[in-house]
């Protein structure tokens, strides 16, 4: 019950010790974040402890608010107001948690009340008083009362350096790493199996992971080596009591084993042992909300502040995680040549010569001669086949009309697109675009004469993914074989061992019994061919995550990919070396100026509010700006909205963010209506 801060007498006076309280106001204006001082009264002493919520009078009205702390002067002279009340003393807000809140915020170019929007779920009354108190070590603790066994270390002796991870994790040392899953490789349990060494060495383990049905996967590996009651799973989709129940047997301490997705990345982790996000390149991991962190960068924000190691782990391997490890801040984790080989199924592309030997018109058929006759042995051999198809809706992309390379600016090396409000007629038709009337979605600039860089072509063509009725081809395909699907609002999370054909959207594939004895991975030109500079390597990440599901090719396991085997993506996937597409990735980054090479920043809003926000804004000296270019097109009567790219290295990401952050503060003083969305290190730059 909430506790009032009037005495009998109406009278208030300050408490005896520390009458000062600096409270976090839940006011989303950005000229706005910072800590405000309020009186404590005496009423309040015991109540308004560190962390807790308040209420208090803020501009006229009562709003909400967190007490960072208390001290015993004011560096504001004038009149203090006092608190009103105090909401709960539960201390929600711990100093470790203010820390992460402030530093994301500040690399975002956000406001430090939107991050603990983020981190702090809505308080529950009803949950928090049933909530068991205590810490994980008392009677009623749970991996605390009882310490997990350590576990098998077999799984791990297969990575060099595997059992050196698990050992330095264990005696409590700040190991920094990036582990590269072998395929087939039963990845939840080995995260189990780090987090329940670290749990038996009375320290707690956070696990992120992309969606659902990867939290479920990784909560029942933990719950089957340390036990139901020793592992909690956080979500932004659970009922807001159970949210709240959970994340406070977290904060208590009374759970050392914490999974959960995205919103998960601030979970308040008693003694942290290791940070570790399966799958970073995952576009789950990106918050879509302000400040819009990303969940690796948080994680690696917190194991710098607290002294915790962190772990990226993924069948794929990002650009930034192989920056992490070109800067040697982390340490890779892989396994041999010999042990790669060994569990990785056989794959051949489209361009393989000895398959357009057999079969000239692989290279222009979308289910050539190699990909049914890989279906045909695994659906004999009993096994169940995958399919994989490109998602619908697609932006339409140019490429190089000859080798299809993606076309990109000579100027700022963008993405070129065609003129028009959904890419021409070519664009709709998947047809030749010809040679000009392309423009650059980033800088803008006009491409009126495109040359192709890596075959002179001078042709464009327009590349778009459409309505595909895969299942039903297949169905016809295949007669007597069961098709499923998988994908949109029904996601399958497993298939049995019997002859099927699964046809998965990526990211929807679903585990099967036994493992896939093939896996078709169609239309890879489309995936190729987005006008993202992350498509190549989002494109290798989603191929491996579905190779990595069928059988060794010692067992018969085929991969039959929809790429000529000549581009290093499908390069990367025949010898399963993702290590070595990600150096070169990283490489040509650098060179054209993209992240993680550089830092980025994407300014968004219509027309004439972005050329004052421009006007206004005081950028460092070596910042580039790309822009402005149309984002939207405009409705009639209303103006259209525009984008820029702000891009400096990374040694003045800090600066930019205080820059934009700064201007986005005079804007909110003022009162400005027009909204301006700044986004930090985006995702996707179309």
């Amino acid at each position: 019950m909430a506790t009032a801060s009037r005495s009998r007498k109406g009278q208030r006076r300050p408490a005896a010790e520390a009458p000062v309280a600096r409270v976090y106001v839940d006011v989303p204006l950005a000229h706005l974040d910072r800590p405000f001082d309020y009186l404590v009264p005496h009423t309040l002493h015991e109540a308004a402890v560190a962390g807790c919520r308040v209420r208090v009078r803020f501009a006229g009205q009562l709003v909400d608010g967190f007490l960072l702390e208390r001290v015993a002067d004011s560096e504001h002279s004038g009149r203090l107001s006092y608190l009103e009340r105090v909401i709960s003393s539960e201390p929600v807000l711990s100093a470790e948690l203010a820390a992460l809140a402030r530093g994301v915020a500040d690399r975002y170019a956000g406001t430090m009340i939107d991050v603990l929007r983020l981190a702090i779920p809505p308080r529950h009354a009803r949950a928090e008083r049933e909530a068991p108190s205590g810490d994980a070590g008392d009677a009623g603790g749970h991996i605390g009362s009882v310490a997990p066994a350590a576990p098998d270390q077999a799984g791990w002796r297969r990575y060099q350096h595997g059992t050196a991870l698990l050992s330095a994790l264990a005696g409590g040392k700040r190991a920094n790493a990036v582990w590269q899953a072998l395929p087939g490789e039963d990845w939840p349990m080995r995260l189990a199996e780090m987090a329940v060494t670290v749990a038996g060495a009375g320290r707690s383990a956070l696990l992120v992971v992309p969606d659902h049905r990867d939290l479920t996967r990784v909560h029942t590996a933990c719950a089957d080596l340390a036990g139901s009651q020793a592992v909690v799973a956080l979500t932004a989709g659970l009922g807001p009591a159970e949210r709240y129940r959970r994340w406070l047997a977290v904060r208590r301490g009374r759970v050392r084993i914490v999974v959960g997705t995205r919103a998960a990345m601030f979970a308040p982790v008693t003694s942290p042992g290791v940070f570790v996000v399966w799958d970073d390149g995952d576009d789950l991991h990106a918050e879509p909300r302000s400040p819009y962190p990303h969940v690796r960068d948080v994680l690696i924000q917190r194991g710098h502040g607290s002294g915790t190691g962190v772990v990226v782990a993924g069948f794929a391997r990002t650009a930034e995680a192989q920056l992490l490890l070109e800067s040697g801040w982390a340490h890779p984790v892989q396994a041999t040549r010999e042990e790669v080989r060994a569990a990785a199924p056989r794959t051949v592309g489209l361009g393989d010569e000895y398959e357009l030997a057999r079969d000239p018109a692989a290279g222009a058929a979308r289910l050539p001669a190699a990909a049914f006759e890989a279906a045909r042995a695994a659906l004999a051999a009993g096994a169940p086949v995958l399919v994989q198809v490109p998602r619908r809706g697609y932006v339409p992309a140019l490429a190089c009309a000859r080798c299809r390379e993606p076309a990109r600016c000579r100027q700022c090396a963008g993405p070129l697109a065609l003129r028009g409000r959904h890419g021409g007629e070519a664009g709709a038709a998947g047809g030749d675009a010809g040679g000009g009337d392309a423009h650059c979605r980033w800088c803008g600039a006009v491409e009126s004469h495109f040359r192709c860089p890596s075959c002179a072509a001078t042709r464009l063509r327009a590349v778009v993914v459409g309505a595909q009725r895969t299942a039903d081809e297949l169905g016809r395909a295949f007669p007597g074989t069961a098709v499923r699907t998988s994908g949109g609002s029904e996601v399958l999370d497993s298939v049995g061992d019997k002859p099927a054909v699964v046809v998965a959207t990526p990211g929807a594939e679903p585990v099967a019994e036994g493992r896939y004895g093939a896996a078709l991975l169609l239309d890879g030109w489309a995936l190729l061919a987005r006008p993202d500079l992350r498509a190549g390597e989002e494109a290798l990440r989603r191929w491996m995550a579905a190779a990595a599901l069928v059988r060794p090719a010692s067992e018969g396991g085929r991969v039959v990919v929809g790429a000529d085997s000549g581009l290093p993506q499908v390069q990367a996937l025949l010898r399963w070396d993702p290590g070595w597409y990600a150096e070169r990735e990283l490489a040509e980054r650098r060179s054209l100026g993209f992240p993680p090479a550089v830092r980025i920043a994407s300014v968004q809003a219509r027309a004439d509010v972005l050329a004052d926000f421009l006007m206004e804004l005081a950028l460092p000296e070596e910042a580039e700006v790309l822009g402005p270019v149309s984002v939207a097109p405009a409705a009639e009567g209303e103006e259209e909205v525009e984008r820029v790219l702000i891009r400096v290295a990374r040694t003045g990401g800090r600066e930019l963010a205080t820059r934009l952050a700064a201007a986005q503060a005079g804007r909110s003083a003022r009162k400005a209506a027009d909204p301006v969305r700044v986004q930090l290190d985006p995702l996707e730059l179309i």
